[in-house]
């Protein structure tokens, strides 16, 4: 059998209405197999793949002689080794009715971020059950994320029929199952189809194996599915992805219309900003255009030369999208690093970046249940519901109004992993309510009285290094020189400000974060801060040092092996650490991230504390602090 070209095909799917799904759920139920299968008895698999197919099934497969259609998307070697689904495989096919886009996502809790990907860009999802099993809590966390990403259509695909006898009570036990659990998630069609994706029962053809059955084959449905695309329909959205400026003549601003239709002549807003401006001009890849709608990719120019950057969206003047710096979102979690609320992140929405902080954590979304439960923090492949702030207003819209606009994700600042996949719910009104009062008496005004420049003098290292001893002295040379200054120790703040947190890895964290936002208050009186702390992770120090100015920060390591700080043990509690009455210990049961290009590297075992004292003041004279 031969396959049209891919020339042709590419045509064939261009021409027709498009629908875009997924195929998820739990690992080894069928997903790849059912996808391969279709494929097949649409005859659009090319002769030679269709060999290599045979070939590689006798190699990897698991069908004994017949053909591994799995085998057909598991384009990766680690897939075929395996026998699983790692990255998002997708397929490009049509029917005399319909053209698809096809995303295969894997089963594993490990990749449940590339699940997400492929709902992200779908209308449909097929959430495949092995017929053997039932739901599984995958099958349940595929269809929560499925609902939050603003998937309305599902097909119910239960698979592996065959090896339930073609079952009906199976069937509808498993049918009846999801409709009970899936009813909160809001989804607007749910189809069960009972299936066998190895042997095509129920694939492009109702099966007689299934004559209870009264509904459509799978791929009957697809084809006749109404998956309305409103995007169209919304208020226009542009976020700029770029700004294109190859000479002096020519300013345009490029980007994918998210929403709505634009034409030459109309006016608009730039947000955040506010500034307006009169669509000049249109070009798509195919020249200049009179108007554009969703989904085209545009540079557009404007009748005013105003200051435009990427991350920056056009709206129309009266439905323009919201503006703030806090919103409440949804989270789906997926790095192995658990979520500190306090921390700071990097958030990436419409093509813009911006430090973003969880500030509360309000529950945790059971995924067997869809209960809210309470929780601090959130582990791989988890779900929470939280308030974040960010350090500039950004623009979006509620994800519920706009997939494009209203969704983000958060990116580890250090390792630059992305951690989640956010959907934003709403604004919180008290953004827009807190303004900054102007004060007359400045910084630079109370550092001419000081004489002196304000500080920050971070000492960082593990427990029993000396930090407090040398900040100290240090404190000591400084008042002698008339030097206004303060010092925060660790165990001095937390007995006041933060007796309220204990020592996990989150208690940690905002235990520096508000450490930190006190420094910046008093170098705002211009003094210079010596804060003497353990601070463990990269992530907060990085923090603390955003919190003020350029040249304000210093960060000072005082390194001392471990060891060496067992044997001084000052305060008995490495001693209480390894004999297991302390736990959340630094350096014992808690991980301590050495600084990476500290200000000042001060070697604890090879000077004595008076010496380290001087070099933090010699350092301080070079920078011309004091």
């Amino acid at each position: 059998m031969s396959s049209p070209g891919p020339d042709i095909a590419g045509s064939v799917v261009r021409s027709r209405p498009v629908l875009r799904f997924l195929t998820c759920g739990s690992v080894d139920d069928g997903k790849s197999t059912l996808i391969g299968r279709l494929l097949y008895e649409q005859n659009l698999i090319f002769d030679d793949h269709l060999a290599a197919l045979t070939r590689d099934s006798r190699k990897h497969g698991t069908t004994g002689a017949d053909i591994d259609f799995a085998l057909l998307l598991d384009g990766l070697e680690a897939e075929r080794e395996q026998g699983i689904t790692i990255d998002v495989a997708y397929r490009y096919f049509a029917t005399p009715r319909r053209a698809f886009i096809v995303a295969d996502t894997p089963g594993h809790e490990q990749y449940t971020r590339n699940m997400a990907t492929g709902a992200s860009n779908s209308d449909l999802a097929i959430l495949l059950v092995d017929a053997r099993k039932g739901l599984l809590a995958q099958t349940r966390r595929h269809a929560i994320i499925a609902g939050m990403l603003g998937i309305r259509h599902v097909v119910l695909a239960v698979n592996k029929i065959d090896l339930v006898g073609f079952s009906q009570d199976v069937f509808d036990g498993i049918a009846g199952a999801f409709a009970a659990f899936a009813a909160p998630l809001g989804f607007k069609v749910v189809q069960a189809i009972p299936l066998s994706a190895r042997y095509g029962d129920n694939l492009s053809v109702r099966s007689d194996k299934t004559p209870w059955f009264d509904g459509p084959s799978l791929l009957e449905f697809l084809e006749t599915v109404d998956v309305e695309d409103d995007r169209a329909a919304k208020a226009f959205r542009l976020p700029v992805q770029w700004v294109n400026r190859p000479n002096l003549d020519f300013r345009g601003f490029a980007g994918t219309v998210a929403s709505g239709t634009i034409g030459i002549g109309e006016e608009i807003a730039v947000l955040p900003s506010g500034r307006s401006s009169v669509i000049k001009s249109i070009l798509s890849p195919a020249g200049e255009v009179d108007r554009a709608e969703a989904g085209d990719a545009v540079t557009v120019t404007l009748a005013d030369e105003i200051d435009i950057a990427r991350g920056d969206v056009m709206a129309p003047m009266r439905e323009r999208p919201q503006v703030a710096d806090q919103f409440a979102a949804h989270l789906v979690w997926m790095s192995a690093e658990r979520l500190l609320p306090g921390r700071s992140y990097l958030m990436k929405i419409n093509h813009g970046a911006v430090v973003a902080t969880v500030t509360e954590l309000k529950h945790r979304v059971d995924t067997d249940s869809l209960a809210k439960l309470a929780a601090k923090t959130l582990a791989l492949n988890e779900v929470g519901v939280c308030n974040l702030s960010t350090g500039r207003p950004i623009v979006f819209d509620t994800y519920a109004d706009n997939r494009t606009t209203g969704a983000f994700i958060l990116i580890d600042r250090v390792s630059n992993e992305t951690v989640a996949a956010g959907m934003v719910d709403f604004p919180l009104r008290r953004a827009t309510n807190i303004h900054r009062q102007n004060i007359t008496v400045t910084k630079e005004k109370r550092s001419l009285l000081n004489n002196h420049r304000p500080a920050v003098l971070w000492f960082t290292g593990l427990s029993g290094a000396g930090k407090s001893t040398i900040a100290n002295l240090v404190e000591v040379q400084l008042h002698a020189r008339g030097v206004h200054t303060l010092l925060l120790d660790g165990d001095n703040v937390r007995h006041g400000l933060n007796r309220d947190l204990g020592f996990t890895e989150a208690d940690r964290v905002e235990n520096i974060r508000r450490i930190g936002e006190v420094a910046k208050l008093m170098t705002e009186a211009g003094l210079v801060v010596l804060c003497s702390f353990i601070s463990p992770f990269r992530a907060e120090r990085q923090m603390a040092r955003e919190l003020v100015a350029d040249g304000e920060f210093l960060e000072i390591f005082v390194d001392a092996p471990l060891e060496q700080c067992v044997a001084r043990d000052p305060k008995g509690l490495y001693r209480r650490a390894l004999a297991g009455e302390i736990k959340n210990f630094t350096g014992v049961d808690q991980p301590y991230e050495v600084p990476q290009s500290p200000d000042l590297h001060l070697k604890s075992g090879e000077f004595t504390a008076t010496e380290l004292a001087e070099q933090v003041v010699r350092g301080l004279e070079r920078l011309k602090v004091i």
